[in-house]
């Protein structure tokens, strides 16, 4: 044990908290040192979370606390706009250690390394502070990169998730009952994943999110307009191109379907139907917005940061 390095959660009662300890719990270089819940203070992990056996409890942790526990890694996990204190008194009393933040609090912000590994991986310069993507804008960029030089006009994301990426608060887009056979729009224009999107990749993005009744994963299906007449060949050369060589991406030849991505750790990209005259293409995504929407991608993040491989941890199907 005396190797492994260790890891903290603040936030560790939502549901990316659960599969982050899923993922640490099978990590043979990290042990985990503290979870923090006010809602679970003092009681046992392991009977929240079967994956972990050990006699760890969760506490309800200040941020002046969180620092002194002086962790290899703490992985924030909480709302957004909750995440400056923890931040502030890490940096204070415990400057080295390593910082992922999960929420969008630090995804504009250019000291912070923007940790999407598959499109930002030749950018991290050693940072110890890593913003973790959004969910909905990891499927998004993955479907516009390859073609961003490509594009005529502002991509439209159609987005669909379950509702597992409402969080655990209690509100109309979580609640199963209002979800019942429905489809459920929100944030219409102005979406946080709308603008993080168009920052990191440096052009306008339109996106329009909705709700459905499955818990997890989800769909974004994106219009890119073409500056010109493009082959379908030459558009799935251009996705072979960026992704083959990552084992989190898989480019298929059809759309994908969200069914089959739910508690998987990689993400699909597919379709590439091309209009009648060849200057607009169709591109689908799917991902687990639990998993590499979230807590694969930290873990990813994570390891590259500590020096171990990129995939230490994260089950390959």
């Amino acid at each position: 044990m005396s190797d492994k390095k260790t890891i903290g959660i603040v936030g560790a009662r939502g549901h990316t908290g659960m599969e982050l300890i899923r993922l640490i719990a099978g990590h043979p270089a990290l042990e985990l040192a503290f979870v923090s819940s006010r809602e679970l203070d003092g009681q046992r992990v392991s009977e929240h979370n079967d994956a972990y056996a050990g006699e760890l409890r969760y506490e309800s942790l200040d941020p002046d606390a969180v620092a002194a526990k002086c962790a290899d890694v703490v992985v924030l996990a909480l709302p957004n706009g909750k995440a400056a204190p923890y931040v502030a008194a890490l940096d204070a009393a415990a400057p080295d250690t390593l910082i992922v933040d999960l929420s969008a609090d630090y995804r504009f912000d250019k000291h912070w390394y923007y940790g999407l590994p598959e499109l930002t991986r030749g950018h991290w310069r050693g940072e110890r502070r890593i913003s973790n993507p959004g969910c909905y804008a990891t499927a998004m960029q993955l479907s516009i990169a390859p073609l961003k030089d490509l594009l005529a006009a502002p991509p439209v994301c159609f987005g669909v998730s379950g509702y597992s990426g409402a969080g655990t608060t209690p509100s109309d887009k979580n609640d199963p009952e209002k979800l019942r056979d429905n489809l459920m729009p929100y944030a219409l224009t102005g979406h946080t994943h709308e603008k993080e999107v168009s920052f990191q990749l440096g052009l306008p993005v339109e996106f329009m999110p909705h709700v459905a009744p499955h818990f997890r994963g989800l769909t974004v299906t994106t219009n890119l307009y073409l500056a010109r007449q493009t082959q379908r060949e030459d558009v799935l050369a251009r996705f072979r191109q960026a992704y083959d060589a990552e084992p989190l991406v898989d480019v298929l030849d059809d759309a994908p379907w969200v069914s089959r991505i739910a508690g998987r750790h990689h993400a699909e990209v597919g379709g590439f139907v091309m209009s009648a005259d060849r200057k607009r293409v169709v591109v689908v995504a799917t991902l687990d917005n639990l998993l590499k929407g979230a807590a694969t991608q930290a873990m990813q993040n994570i390891n590259r940061a500590i020096g171990v491989d990129e995939l230490t941890g994260i089950r390959q199907e």
